[in-house]
């Protein structure tokens, strides 16, 4: 057998080693966040999530340029496809995100109140959660005729250019927007610790107030931009405080509520325009939870009808339901009144500013100045340069046969043009345009024409050159062009003010009955509110099989129920959410009822009427703790409470008390032990773990613990102890309650 020949491994190729490769160096972590989270925080803040000046982020300005450049402010529509792809040459992101971009600014989707885009297909609407917008490869878009004064004068350098992501084309840093876009539509955005919201204004307001800025930048701002105006219209709960602060500061808050109309007739309540914070879904949601919960019983039924019309959540009403008090109700209990939080956290410089509208409209008129005055040098610049190739023909036309010759007469080509500035006098400029003149044009007719535009170009140049040294003049443009904007886009207000004279209460209290009425409360989870007279009626308590009556209360249906579970958590309550019962029926499971969580079981129950007074909780391991109640009743309406009581040891049992009450304990080795409420020392934090105040043997819990009663035992002296913890006494014959005066003799005995 051959012998193999040994070949050495081949060697790993130089670009395979990495200097310092393995070695792991400490970094503080304050150089790592320097280092690595910054620039993503800067790239998101700066590159993404907040508006410039010009009313767009990145992703907006990227998306509306592409299509500007496919012709489309005048060509009919395209693939929405086909402008996604388009796109991807300026924004490095899939398509999917250029598509959403593209969806909001439609026109279809009724989020703008001025769109961008002119849709043709399904696009969705902002007020629908479920109503999805169609795929790109079956819609059709176009840019609106307002995007016209987004690109006007875009090609006379009113704006720098900058290079795209891979460095193949450029695109605008700004847009040279005619009017305040940025006050105009809605934009909002979430960066890296800040974000974004900023509320549209009716165009011809904005522009009104952008003029009335122009004259007297001191100018009361509320006199000519009344106040917020959506697209999806609304009635906005005017507080002129409240928006002044809007204005100054560019932070605050307003409360938008939806319109409606009610159908005689059908006798139901149509409500056709929302909040611009709500969807229609959330809105039916939020009735049928409070219909389950007992909370709204004057809806009959419910029902959207939506459709190429527009809007429309019908309510329909039961017999006898006043609407208006109805609608009060629902703005008070659901999205169909709800708050819109203004932020104007926009980039001034590439460096993000919370500014008021006083301020915005500084910023825009200084950008604004900066566009008029690099078109107008722009403009002056090509008058001057054409009026400089006028001057050389002007110079020809004093010989024009001179010009000829020279022409002839030169040999070589390349000669032409020095031999006619060497003739004439005149700079390799105006030499070439001279030279350039076809044949035909040698007449003295043409040349006149061409010298008469001299005296024209002069006077425009010196009008431009008045523009450039004016700032007063170049407000007169800006004006100008700001009352065309006005007059050509202006459209009616579509939120309309509802003033604090003409507010109705809201949020109407609805009057809840207080009568008596007996909890029982089972050791399973059920709960049973009885009547007294349905009590003294009733026979045996139907109970679930191995079910036990674990507390038994008395109290008001008017009292606020406190629900403990063995995880420390507290649900609260009302006895007039839960329906009067009778004794034959296993009544409301609390963990259905309440939503508890996954496996969390009853470990007590207490009642108060104002949360005065103590809550006494008994532990296994023999500690107790007094806290007031007070300490359980929450500004607001919270349903659940986290950290209600200890989980270090597991519940035995928790009473509510307004004075003290004497307690019996019984272990689980069968001793027992009387003390007052009042031995316990109070705390003052619910998860307290108490003190102790029944000791026993080792593995020995407190099984039980109740309120003492006088019958429970024949010599109470024996349990009690002046001081705790204490470990009780034991339970003798003679101790137990006699229940008869012939078993007492004989106990005697």
């Amino acid at each position: 057998m051959a012998k193999q020949k040994k070949t050495a491994p081949p060697k790993p190729a130089q670009d395979a080693y990495i200097a310092g490769a393995g070695i792991v160096q400490q970094q503080p972590i304050t150089e790592t966040l320097t280092a690595n989270f910054m620039p993503y925080a800067m790239s998101v803040i700066v590159s993404r999530a907040l508006p410039d000046i010009d009313g767009f982020k990145p992703s907006h300005r990227k998306l509306l340029y592409t299509m500007y450049e496919m012709g489309l402010l005048t060509k009919p529509r395209v693939k929405s496809a086909n402008i996604v792809g388009q796109t991807m040459r300026l924004n490095p992101h899939g398509d999917a995100a250029i598509y959403e971009t593209m969806v909001r600014m439609s026109r279809g989707n009724e989020a703008l109140l001025h769109p961008y885009v002119d849709s043709k297909g399904s696009f969705g609407k902002a007020y629908s959660r479920d109503m999805a917008y169609a795929a790109a490869r079956y819609t059709e878009a176009k840019l609106t005729p307002i995007c016209e004064e987004l690109f006007r004068d875009i090609r006379e350098d009113t704006v720098e250019f900058v290079p795209n992501y891979d460095n193949t084309t450029t695109e605008p840093s700004l847009f040279p927007t005619t009017y305040p876009a940025i006050l105009v539509n809605a934009n909002n955005g979430i960066a890296v610790s800040m974000a974004s919201n900023i509320c549209p204004f009716n165009l011809s307001e904005v522009c009104a107030t952008a003029i009335a800025y122009l004259r007297h930048p001191r100018c009361d701002l509320s006199e000519t931009l009344k106040g917020p105006d959506f697209s999806g219209g609304g009635q906005l709960i005017y507080r002129e405080e409240e928006l002044q602060k809007i204005y100054e500061t560019g932070r605050g808050s307003f409360r938008v509520r939806a319109k409606y109309r009610y159908d005689k007739q059908n006798h139901c309540i149509e409500v056709y325009e929302i909040p611009p914070t709500a969807t229609v879904e959330g809105i039916m949601d939020k009735v049928v939870e409070l219909n389950k919960a007992g909370k709204i019983k004057e809806i009959a039924d419910m029902r959207d009808e939506t459709d190429l019309n527009g809007l429309k959540l019908t309510f329909d009403c039961k017999r006898g339901v006043d609407p208006d008090r109805l609608m009060a109700k629902l703005y008070g209990l659901t999205p169909l009144e709800d708050s819109f939080s203004c932020n104007f956290n926009i980039l001034i410089g590439g460096s993000p500013q919370v500014l008021g509208v006083r301020q915005i409209l500084e910023e825009w008129t200084a950008f604004r100045l900066e566009c008029v005055r690099r078109r107008t040098f722009y403009r002056r610049d090509k008058l001057a340069g054409r009026l400089h190739l006028l001057r050389g023909l002007e110079t020809i036309l004093l010989d024009i046969d001179k010009a000829i010759r020279i022409v002839r007469q030169t040999e070589s080509d390349a000669e032409v043009v020095p031999n006619l500035m060497i003739g004439f006098g005149i700079d390799q400029k105006q030499a070439e345009y001279v030279a350039e003149i076809r044949l035909r044009h040698l007449n003295r007719e043409y040349i006149l024409k061409r010298t008469g535009e001299i005296a024209e170009l002069e006077a425009e140049i010196a009008q431009l050159d008045m523009l450039l040294a004016d700032e007063k003049e170049r407000k007169k443009v800006i004006i100008s062009e700001l009352r065309e904007v006005a007059a050509k886009y202006g459209q009616p207000r579509r939120t309309t003010f509802l003033y604090a004279g003409e507010l109705t209460e809201t949020a109407e209290i609805e009057e809840v009955p207080d009568y008596p009425v007996h909890l029982f409360v089972t050791a399973e989870g059920y709960l049973k509110k009885i009547t007294p007279q349905s009590l003294r009626m009733s026979g045996e308590q139907k109970l679930k099989e191995g079910d036990r009556i674990a507390r038994h209360i008395e109290t008001t249906n008017g009292a606020a129920l406190l629900v403990f579970t063995d995880r420390g958590q507290a649900y609260k309550t009302t006895c007039s959410e839960f329906p009067d019962t009778k004794a034959s029926t296993l009544g409301e499971y609390l963990p259905v009822k309440l939503g508890f969580e996954e496996g969390e079981r009853v470990t007590g129950a207490v009642v108060t009427a104002d949360y005065s007074g103590e809550l006494i909780v008994f532990f296994e391991n023999g500690k107790a703790a007094r806290v007031p109640l007070s300490a359980y009743e929450t500004k607001t309406n919270r349903k659940k409470l986290t950290g209600a009581v200890s989980v270090k040891s597991p519940v035995t049992a928790l009473y509510a008390e307004t004075e003290p009450t004497e307690y019996i304990l019984t272990s689980s080795n069968g001793r027992r032990l009387i003390l007052s409420s009042a031995q316990i020392a109070a705390k003052a934090t619910r998860s307290t773990q108490g003190v102790q105040v029944m000791t026993g043997r080792k593995g020995s819990t407190v099984i039980a613990a109740e309120p003492y009663d006088p019958t429970m035992l024949g010599n109470p002296h024996r349990f009690k102890s002046k001081n705790l913890p204490s470990a009780g006494a034991a339970v003798r014959l003679q101790d137990l309650p006699a229940e008869s005066p012939e078993e007492l003799k004989e106990r005697k005995r």
